[in-house]
C-alpha cells in the first residue's frame, strides 16, 4: 500500500473512505441564493484579486550622484519638517490625482510612488532644480503643484512599466481575434452547423461528409473520440492519422479490426502504431483532439465536435481557435442548439454564412414517472451517474453486495480502463449488466444503456471566478447524460432516466424539459507569443504576474468573448518559478495538462521541471525512480488512487516528449510502462469491491482511527445522556 496515502487517509477520512485533499486547501460552505438553482458554493481559497497594480513593486531609484550638494550650497538646506509638510500638501491635493490618473497612475500605484518619492526626497541630496523648486514653495515663492513634472519623472523611474503601457494595452487588445487569422480570412469558408441532442445523429451526417473528403480534420474534445473516429476512418477505407497531446499513430500503421463487433472500441497494440515524422508522410485525413488542431494545413472538410464548449471556462479558448483560424473549405460544426447564436454572431465577424441543419432524437426518451428509491431496484441496462468518487466507491459495494457484477467508469481512469470497462457492460454475453460511473460517460465512449440514473443532481463545478462550488447540475449537462439512456441501434433503443432519490425528480423532470441554456460568449486565452513580448517590456515580471497583468490590461469584446480562467496557468507557473527556465519552456510547462490537486502529480511535475533545467534527459531510469517502478497491484482502494496518479505523470511524460524531444527521449519505453500500469489498473477495477474491503479493514487496524472513534463515541454517548 502506498503510504503516504495512509496518513492523509487516517487525518482526514476517519469516517468513510472519501476522495482526500490536502490541508492546505479550505473549503468554505455558502448558501447561494437566487436564480433556478439553490446549492452549497465550496468557495477554494485563492489570493485576493486587487488588480494588476498589485503586481507591480517600485524600483529602488538612485540617488543624486553629486558629492556636493549644489541645491542646499544656493538656497540652504532643508529642514525634514518643512520638507514632509509640503511633500503631503502635494499628495493630498485632489488635482494630482487627476493628473496621475492621466499618466497611468492609479490609486495604488500612486500611494506606492508618492511613498518612494517621500522617502527619496528625505533620505536623499536632491537633484538641485528640485531642491530650488521646494525650497521656493517652503519661502512662498512657488506652488506646490511645481512638484508635479518631479514626482511624475521619479514615478516613471518607479515603475519602468508607466513608459510602456499603451505597448502593454495593444499587445493584450483582443478584440477582433478573428483578425489573428488571415490565411483563414482569404478563404470562402462555408460554416455548417449541425444541430441537436445526444443520439440525434448529428455527428454521422457530419462524418459521412469527411469520410468522402479528399482531406480533413476531426477536432474532438477527447482523446477517446478523436480514437474511435480514427478506427472508423481507417476502417471506412479512408487513411486517418491520430494526434493528441500524448500520442501520434499515422494510418498506414493501422491494423485492421476484421470481425471484431462495432459496438466495441479496441485499441491495438500501441508498439506499431507511433507515427515518426521521419519516416512517414502525414495522410490527407487527421483526427485530433481540439487542442491540437492545426491552422497551418488546408482541409477540405473540418469537423469540430461539441461545439458549445467554445463557452467552457478552461478550454473554450481552444474552439475559438479552430472555429476562426482553421484552412478548410467546410466547417461542421456539431452540437448544442444553444450555441447556435453565438456562431451567428461569430460569423458575422468573419464575414462568413452559417447554415443550420437540426436534428431530433432518433430514439425516445422516457423519464420515470418514480425514483429508483433502492438499489435493490437496479435491472439489467442500468447505469446510476454519480458525480464524486465516494458515491461510486459505495453504491458500486451495495450492488455487488446484492449479486450483481458493476462497471464502473469515471474521469480519472486509464483510457484503456475505460473502454475494457465499457466493452464488458455492451456485450450481451458478459455476466455484467450494470455500470456505475461519473459524467465521464457524457463524451467519447459509446454504450449500451437502458436507463440512466441520477443518484444525485449536485456536482462540483468552476464558476467565472475560478471557484469550486456545488450546485444544480446544468440543463446541459442534464441533457448530455440522460441521452446516453436507448442507444440507436442497439439492445435499448427506448431509454428511460429517473433519480435515486425521490426528491429529485421533480428537478430533474424540471431541467430535462427545458433547452439548453444559450452560449452567449467563446473563450480567449494568451499566447505563448504574447506573453514573450510581456516578458520583453517587463523582464522581471515572474510569468504568473505577467499572466496576471495581461488578464487585467486586456480589452475583450465582452459581447461574444470572455477571458478563460488561468488559475491552473498560474498554479504550476508559481510552482516553478524558482527553477531557472528560458520563457518559452516555462510557458510550455506551464500549460501541461495535469490535476494539480493531486500531491504526487505535483511533486513528480516539479522534478521533471528540475531535471530539464539541469539540461540532463529524462529517461526511463529517470522514470523508473521518480514513481517507484515497478509498481505490485492495488491492494486497497489508497493503492488504486495511486496507480492512477502514477499513469498521470506517465501521461504527462509523453504530453512533454513532444514539446521538448531532445529532452524526453524514451517515449517507446514510457508507453510500455504506461501499457502496463493500465492492464494493471484494469485489475484493479475488475477487482473494486475487494478493494474497498481491504480499504475498510485498514481503516478499522489503524489505531489513530479507532482513537478517533471511540472519542466520537464518547462525544456522542454524553449528548444523548445529556438529552
Amino acid at each position: 500500500m502506498y503510504k503516504g496515502f495512509t496518513r492523509i487517509l487516517s487525518l482526514h477520512c476517519a469516517d468513510k473512505i472519501q476522495p482526500c485533499v490536502p490541508p492546505i486547501i479550505r473549503n468554505n460552505v455558502i448558501t447561494r441564493k437566487g436564480g433556478h438553482n439553490i446549492g452549497y458554493i465550496f468557495l477554494r481559497t485563492k489570493r485576493h484579486d486587487r488588480g494588476p497594480s498589485a503586481l507591480f513593486v517600485p524600483v529602488p531609484v538612485k540617488p543624486n550622484p553629486d558629492d556636493i550638494n549644489i541645491g542646499a550650497e544656493i538656497t540652504g538646506r532643508l529642514k525634514k519638517q518643512d520638507l514632509l509638510k509640503i511633500l503631503n500638501k502635494f499628495y493630498q491635493k485632489p488635482e494630482v490625482r487627476v493628473l496621475a490618473s492621466e499618466n497611468g497612475l492609479d490609486e495604488q500605484l500612486l500611494h506606492q510612488a508618492f511613498l518612494s518619492f517621500r522617502r527619496h526626497c528625505l533620505e536623499h541630496d536632491l537633484p538641485p532644480d528640485l531642491h530650488i523648486i521646494i525650497s521656493d514653495i517652503i519661502q512662498g515663492a512657488g506652488h506646490v503643484d511645481d512638484l508635479f513634472p518631479y514626482f511624475l519623472r521619479h514615478a516613471r523611474l518607479a515603475f519602468p512599466h508607466l513608459d510602456c503601457l499603451d505597448d502593454l494595452k495593444k499587445i493584450s487588445d483582443l478584440r477582433t481575434p478573428a483578425n489573428w487569422y488571415p490565411e483563414a480570412r482569404a478563404i470562402n469558408r462555408k460554416i455548417i452547423f449541425h444541430a441537436g441532442p445526444t443520439n440525434s445523429g448529428k455527428t454521422y451526417h457530419a462524418m459521412e461528409r469527411f469520410l468522402n473528403s479528399k482531406s480533413g480534420v476531426y477536432c474532438g474534445p477527447l482523446k477517446l473520440l478523436a480514437t474511435e473516429i480514427y478506427h472508423k476512418s481507417n476502417k471506412h477505407g479512408t487513411p486517418c492519422d491520430l494526434i493528441t497531446g500524448e500520442e501520434r499513430r499515422h494510418a498506414s500503421l493501422y491494423t485492421s479490426l476484421t470481425g471484431t463487433d462495432e459496438k466495441n472500441i479496441e485499441v491495438p497494440d500501441d508498439h506499431n502504431l507511433q507515427l515518426n515524422a521521419t519516416e512517414l508522410t502525414a495522410s490527407n485525413h487527421v483526427a485530433c483532439t481540439v487542442e491540437m488542431t492545426s491552422l497551418n494545413n488546408r482541409y477540405e472538410v473540418a469537423i469540430i465536435d461539441e461545439i458549445q464548449m467554445i463557452g467552457d471556462r478552461g478550454r473554450g479558448w481552444a474552439w475559438t481557435r479552430a472555429i476562426l483560424g482553421l484552412q478548410a473549405d467546410e466547417i461542421h460544426l456539431c452540437g448544442e442548439a444553444g450555441a447556435i447564436g453565438l456562431i451567428e454572431e461569430i460569423c458575422n465577424t468573419t464575414g462568413e454564412e452559417l447554415e443550420v441543419r437540426t436534428y431530433k432524437r432518433l430514439t425516445e426518451l422516457k423519464v420515470e414517472d418514480t425514483a429508483l428509491g433502492s438499489l435493490d431496484n437496479v435491472k439489467p441496462g442500468d447505469c446510476i451517474v454519480c458525480f464524486n468518487k465516494n458515491d461510486i466507491y459505495s453504491v458500486s459495494r451495495a450492488i455487488e453486495q446484492r449479486g450483481q457484477e458493476v462497471a464502473v467508469i469515471y474521469g480519472s481512469l486509464p483510457p484503456g480502463t475505460k473502454l475494457a470497462q465499457a466493452n464488458k457492460f455492451n456485450d450481451p454475453n458478459s455476466s455484467c449488466k450494470v455500470m456505475v460511473a461519473t459524467d465521464a460517460i457524457g463524451l467519447g465512449i459509446n454504450l449500451s444503456i437502458r436507463r440512466i440514473i441520477f443518484y444525485s443532481l449536485i456536482k462540483p463545478v468552476v464558476n467565472e471566478d475560478g471557484d469550486k462550488e456545488m450546485d444544480v447540475i446544468s440543463i446541459s449537462q442534464a441533457l448530455q447524460i440522460a441521452g446516453r439512456a436507448g442507444r440507436y441501434g442497439s439492445a435499448w433503443e427506448t431509454g428511460y432516466v429517473t433519480t435515486y432519490k425521490p426528491e429529485d425528480l421533480a428537478t430533474l423532470k424540471k431541467l430535462l424539459a427545458n433547452s439548453p441554456d444559450p452560449v452567449t460568449q467563446a473563450g480567449l486565452h494568451p499566447t505563448a507569443e504574447q506573453m514573450e513580448l510581456y516578458a520583453y517590456h517587463l523582464p522581471h515580471a515572474s510569468l504568473s504576474s505577467l499572466m496576471d497583468i495581461f488578464v487585467h490590461l486586456c480589452t475583450v469584446d465582452v459581447t461574444l468573448y470572455f477571458m478563460c480562467n488561468t488559475e491552473a496557468f498560474k498554479f504550476l507557473a508559481e510552482m516553478i518559478q524558482h527553477v531557472p527556465l528560458p520563457l518559452r519552456a516555462r510557458y510550455v510547462f506551464c500549460c501541461a495538462p495535469i490535476n494539480n490537486k493531486l500531491p504526487f502529480v505535483c511533486a513528480t511535475f516539479l522534478k521533471m521541471v528540475r531535471q530539464y533545467s539541469r539540461n540532463e534527459p529524462l529517461t526511463k531510469n529517470w522514470m523508473c525512480n521518480a514513481v517507484d517502478w515497478p509498481l505490485p497491484a492495488p491492494k486497497t482502494i489508497m493503492d488504486l488512487v495511486h496507480l492512477e496518479s502514477v499513469f498521470d505523470v506517465l501521461e504527462l511524460y509523453l504530453w512533454l516528449s513532444y514539446r521538448f524531444a531532445d529532452m524526453f527521449p524514451d517515449v517507446k519505453l514510457v508507453r510500455d510502462m504506461e501499457l502496463e500500469l493500465d492492464a494493471i489498473i484494469q485489475q484493479g477495477i475488475f477487482q473494486i469491491t475487494r478493494l474497498l474491503r481491504n480499504s475498510e479493514q485498514v481503516l478499522r487496524d489503524d489505531p489513530q482511527i479507532q482513537a478517533l472513534n471511540n472519542k466520537r463515541a464518547i462525544r456522542v454517548g454524553s449528548s444523548h445522556t445529556k438529552a
